[in-house]
Order: structure tokens, then C-alpha cells, then sequence
């Protein structure tokens, strides 16, 4: 991994935060709940942003990391108005390929963990890559 500035990427890095559960963080169709609680798409969503701020600072210029695999057991039910934190861990990494563990606690219990991967990507090939496939989708019509 190329160092930008003083900091170089490595396994051992850390980094959490914390949010307090919304109504927008909720499963719509059980929002008519009495006690509405965290979605497991939006547990997945905070996870990501987690890894994301986590290597943010050690990316080089241009560069940002795209999610390409979750495996999260969602254990416990958190209610609106609870804080959760996320932790993840920084357990490998493979040239791009970057493996986090991760854990979220609410005030009470576990309520989620598992591993996540995220790929370091570079906007230069990238958008053409995209630009490449919207031109054949648009072709295809």
C-alpha cells in the first residue's frame, strides 16, 4: 500500500463511532410498531461508513473504497432512540483488498458482528470502466 503523507495503511487499525437509532433507520413496514427498532440494512450502511472513515485518511489522492462483501449476523433489536456504536478492525490486507471485523453494541447488548471487505479503487480507471458499460446498457436499450 503506497503511504500518503506520514500515514501507511496496516492491520491493526481501529476505528468506531456512535449513533443514536432514528425513525429513518427503521424497517418502514414496521414503523405502525409500538417499539420500532435499527433495520439490518441500515446496521450494514453505518458498518460501511465505519470502514469507509476508518481507511479515509490513508488513501492516496483520487483513490476511495467501494464495499464488496458483508457477512453480519444482526443479534439483537435495537430501539429508536438507543445509541449503537460500531467498531471495525482492519484484520487484512490483500494489495486492494481490505478484510474488517466488525462489531456493533448498542447501551445494552452485541447486536451485530461479522466481517466486512472493501476494495480500493482509483476514479481515473474506474470511470471509465462505468462510462464503458452505461454506453453498452444505453446501446442495448
Amino acid at each position: 500500500m503506497s503511504e500518503t503523507g506520514t500515514r501507511q495503511l496496516a492491520v491493526g487499525l481501529r476505528h468506531s463511532r456512535s449513533v443514536k437509532v432514528t425513525d429513518e433507520m427503521t424497517p418502514a413496514h414496521l414503523r405502525s410498531e409500538p417499539i420500532r427498532v435499527l433495520s439490518t440494512p441500515d446496521m450494514t450502511r453505518l458498518i460501511e461508513q465505519t470502514a469507509i472513515e476508518a481507511v479515509a485518511p490513508y488513501l492516496a489522492p483520487g483513490q476511495a473504497t467501494v464495499g464488496t462483501r458483508v457477512d453480519v449476523a444482526h443479534l439483537a433489536a435495537t430501539p429508536v432512540g438507543m445509541t449503537v456504536t460500531i467498531a471495525v478492525e482492519l484484520v487484512e490486507i490483500d494489495r486492494r483488498r481490505l478484510a474488517f471485523r466488525v462489531e456493533v453494541r448498542d447501551e445494552l447488548d452485541e447486536a451485530g458482528k461479522g466481517t466486512h471487505e472493501r476494495f480500493i479503487v482509483d476514479a481515473a480507471q474506474r470511470m471509465p470502466r462505468l462510462q464503458e458499460k452505461m454506453n453498452r446498457w444505453k446501446a442495448a436499450g
